[in-house]
């Protein structure tokens, strides 16, 4: 991290203090603290470790400390953003302003409207926006960012020793298939199945809530656009026409829910999920957290990593196995999938045009690995 060292800011004057409260999944809370931590420097704030708002959405009750090591993210952040496990006794008995940070997208929305209620009010919650751009920081705010989302955020010890077993109980080499077939990713992409186990459909309506499928024209046109994730059966055709051996060892990066999950052992008979590698005692006690991490902590050590999603954590994984020099990272692609076979491909001619969708990504061994990250001038 030689480049981003000569570019940290060693000022000790702090305008307040921010606490990053973040939602969702373990990988998209990751994403808004590392934006937390840029928008922390560039407001020249002192950050509060983060609150997981994590118990309405997954059931559950782990926090960053439960997943990350506290001290060795302070000790890595020293000298980008100055970072605090307690506040002063003035601030400590008071909750912080929460800050709408919705529409906020570049380095000026945050100084012309977030600035001034730090100021204000001296500690000040927020959620960083989805659309924010990134890449109109200043270098100093990129280079708080990347440290946060490359370096300092390590698992806990007990959390990583658990993962070092994991990555050793693995037949190697190996492939870390990350599968996203789950009943709320299936809800929340509103596409239509068919041909699923009456179980599968009945997980996936308990999950629906009020989002329906699109249905008859608006549905083609939706899964050709790549809004549909891909069923095990389909990621297993996929992988035949990538000429991957059926005998690959196959770890399988996924949540608790995965559904249709025969699809693709029928085929790929040598795959592997973190359940039946771990001691029943071990795997009942760790909260989805957790789990995510040690998928994260395999994936990004693995020989191969294919993502049927394009999601946070595959972006994650992509980005920081780049840097790491393993480019044997592959994204599937769901909207070639999805037109080929709405053109009525079927067979060798499916095979052969799914090969040719995915040829020089797959040739390459990057995929879009650094599409979205700003450390690429470390590379």
């Amino acid at each position: 991290m030689e480049t981003l060292q000569m570019v940290a800011s060693t000022t000790s004057f702090s305008n307040g203090y921010i606490r990053v409260d973040c939602y969702g999944g373990l990988n998209q809370m990751r994403r808004d603290f590392c934006d937390g931590v840029g928008i922390a420097r560039l407001l020249n704030a002192t950050l509060v470790l983060p609150k997981f708002e994590v118990a309405a959405y997954w059931n559950e009750s782990s926090g960053f400390a439960d997943v990350f090591d506290v001290d060795y993210f302070i000790q890595e952040m020293n000298g980008y953003v100055k970072v605090v496990k307690d506040l002063p006794a003035d601030i400590a008995s008071k909750e912080p302003f929460r800050v709408d940070c919705s529409k906020r997208k570049g380095r000026f929305d945050y100084v012309e409207s977030v600035l001034p209620a730090l100021l204000e009010h001296r500690y000040i919650s927020m959620t960083p926006a989805m659309s924010q751009r990134r890449d109109r920081y200043p270098l100093h705010g990129k280079a708080a960012l990347c440290q946060a989302c490359y370096t300092a955020l390590r698992l806990t010890n007990s959390l990583e020793k658990k993962g070092l077993e994991l990555l050793q109980a693995i037949p190697k080499p190996f492939l870390s298939l990350h599968l996203r077939f789950e009943p709320d990713m299936v809800a929340y992409s509103q596409c239509e199945y068919f041909g699923l186990s009456s179980t599968s459909l009945k997980a996936i309506e308990a999950a629906r809530a009020d989002r329906k499928p699109w249905a008859g024209e608006a549905s083609r046109i939706w899964r050709n656009r790549g809004k549909c994730p891909l069923t095990p059966n389909e990621t297993a055709l996929i992988l035949q026409a990538l000429s991957v051996p059926t005998n690959t060892n196959i770890y399988l990066a996924a949540g608790d829910g995965l559904m249709e999950l025969e699809g693709l052992t029928s085929v790929y008979t040598n795959a592997v999920r973190k359940s039946t590698l771990l001691s029943d005692e071990d795997f009942t006690s760790m909260h989805g957290n957790t789990k995510a991490a040690l998928d994260y902590y395999v994936s990004i050590n693995s020989d191969y990593y294919i993502a049927t999603y394009f999601g946070n954590m595959d972006k994650m994984v992509a980005a920081i196995r780049a840097m790491k020099g393993l480019y044997k990272t592959l994204f599937l692609s769901r909207r070639a999938f999805a037109v080929f076979t709405s053109q009525g491909l079927r067979g060798e001619r499916l095979m052969e045009a799914l090969w040719k969708a995915h040829r020089d990504d797959f040739v390459m061994s990057r995929g879009s690995a650094l599409s979205d990250c700003f450390c690429e001038f470390q590379l």
